[in-house]
């Protein structure tokens, strides 16, 4: 409670206060309108545009003599009815699953051996870290190519030097699986930085106090992890493993500049699976209502994610 000044009525010291003007709390929404407003009329347009032309039969003789033909649900019927459409949405869970898990762990471990590492070591291995984070997606596919090529590839040489038979011109792009394993390995090397170097930062503020405590109670390494750790990070991982499957889910050039959804579209991923039967197949209608149905999948997935969050910030909170 603020003191009042000796002899001065308090209505009259509130009077001499310089108030705050009204329009002062709108200021920092005001400094934000024109990125919010312009990020508003980029996607939101596109998002619109999406979604109309998936109630359009869109192909090359509407492209040609430009015209428009509604068409209502029949292309979201067609999609929903395409086997090969419920066969791509359970890969494409397959598949980020089996990166989400593969790259919260191995982040969560080169994050808590960055906290346990000296000084020249740490600073060494940040670098390599972020010098992967920072390689563009192109070009790291592209190397990965490189190292599973058929004839000249690392991968069969070291499977040769190893003494494994039948790597002399091994194509590791003959299945969608195999594609799938490689494409996992990419995105997992080029993810699991993101996490560690986060999850260092947050082990940063732990007091060392806490750690010392813990061993003095005979806590081993697995306990102090389990129990003090892990609480104490559980927003940091809750927030990462959201973003993380965003990022996964949407995952496109990697999947697609590996083997462009081969072989025979074994390999697609819904977002691969929209861009192949549009720019492939020419069936632009097509191609946006399985993007708007990725889209819808992807929001009811995040929805229950989403919702322990919240619950968990409660409980915290309570």
């Amino acid at each position: 409670m603020t003191a009042q000044t000796p002899g001065i009525p308090a209505a009259a010291e509130a009077r001499g206060r310089p108030r705050r003007p009204p329009a002062a709390g709108l200021v920092p929404y005001l400094l934000i309108l024109p990125a919010a407003a312009s990020l508003a009329l980029i996607l939101g347009w596109a998002l619109l545009r999406n979604v109309l032309i998936s109630f359009q039969e869109f192909g090359k003789r509407q492209i040609i003599t430009r015209t428009t033909e509604w068409t209502g649900l029949d292309n979201y019927a067609d999609v929903l009815s395409d086997d090969r459409f419920w066969a791509t949405v359970v890969r494409t869970f397959v598949f980020m699953g089996a990166n989400v898990v593969l790259i919260m762990v191995i982040g969560t471990l080169v994050g808590l051996l960055l906290n346990r590492l000296g000084k020249r070591m740490r600073l060494t291995l940040s670098i390599a870290l972020v010098l992967a984070w920072a390689m563009p997606i192109i070009p790291s596919t592209t190397v990965f190519r490189w190292l599973f090529d058929t004839q000249f590839g690392l991968a069969n040489w070291v499977m040769r030097t190893l003494g494994f038979e039948g790597y002399e011109q091994h194509n590791w792009f003959q299945s969608g699986f195999s594609t799938l394993t490689i494409a996992t390995v990419l995105i997992v090397w080029m993810s699991v930085p993101f996490v560690a170097l986060n999850l260092y930062a947050g082990l940063t503020t732990i007091s060392g106090e806490i750690y010392e405590a813990a061993r003095m109670d005979g806590a081993s390494a697995w306990r102090i992890f389990w129990s003090v750790v892990l609480p104490i990070m559980r927003p940091f991982f809750l927030i990462t493993t959201f973003l993380e499957i965003i990022w996964v889910f949407k995952a496109f050039a990697q999947v697609y500049a590996l083997n462009s959804g081969g072989p025979d579209r074994e390999s697609e991923t819904l977002p691969v699976m929209a861009y192949i039967e549009g720019m492939g197949q020419q069936q632009f209608g097509a191609a946006a209502a399985i993007s708007v149905l990725t889209l819808l999948i992807l929001l009811v997935a995040l929805s229950f994610y989403f919702r322990l969050i919240l619950k968990q910030e409660k409980e915290q909170q309570s």
